[in-house]
């Protein structure tokens, strides 16, 4: 894929950020700490960190018109929320595709992922669905319906472990 191509895998959206500035510690600290909680006070963070609320208050909306921190969600136990049957599809697709097959994808229920790779396929997918039967209708029908997808193959996911952020880990946000 040309280099134009690849250099767009954001999917949120096309407009242009600034151009990236470097993170001291305390915006480590901040990432860090949103991280594993999204839902922190701006109070809590300022307090954590040792800055001010006003500080703090500007360096998290910094880090979000930057694009470093893209925005804030839950982190969802899908089989608890009735999606049990969850897989990786990866898809060979056609040269100079990908913009089009993306937006396919992200229409799709219960698609949660979406990278553009190198090696043997091009794209690989993380689906949740309810159940096996959602999968197959959903790789059969809709994935393998799109014209510029030329193959797929399903990976089922038996078990799954969300590492999330791991604040005790030496190379997070280091």
């Amino acid at each position: 894929m040309a280099a134009e191509q690849m250099a767009d895998t954001g999917g949120d959206s096309l407009a242009p950020l600034p151009p990236a500035r470097p993170l001291d510690s305390v915006d480590r600290d901040i990432l860090r700490i949103l991280r594993t909680d999204g839902r922190a006070s701006i109070r809590a963070v300022a307090e954590r960190v040792h800055v001010s609320r006003a500080n703090a208050y500007a360096r998290i909306n910094r880090l979000v018109e930057d694009g470093v921190i893209r925005g804030f969600s839950a982190r969802v136990n899908h089989e608890r929320a009735g999606q049990g049957a969850s897989a990786y599809i990866t898809l060979k697709i056609v040269q100079n595709s990908w913009r089009t097959v993306r937006e396919q994808l992200q229409a799709l229920p219960g698609a949660t992922h979406i990278a553009l790779v190198s090696g043997d396929f091009d794209v690989l997918l993380l689906v949740h669905t309810p159940d096996n039967r959602a999968l197959r209708e959903l790789v059969l029908t809709r994935i393998q319906s799109i014209p510029e997808v030329l193959s797929t193959r399903t990976l089922l996911v038996f078990e799954e472990t969300d590492l999330g952020p791991r604040p005790d880990h030496p190379s997070e946000l280091a």
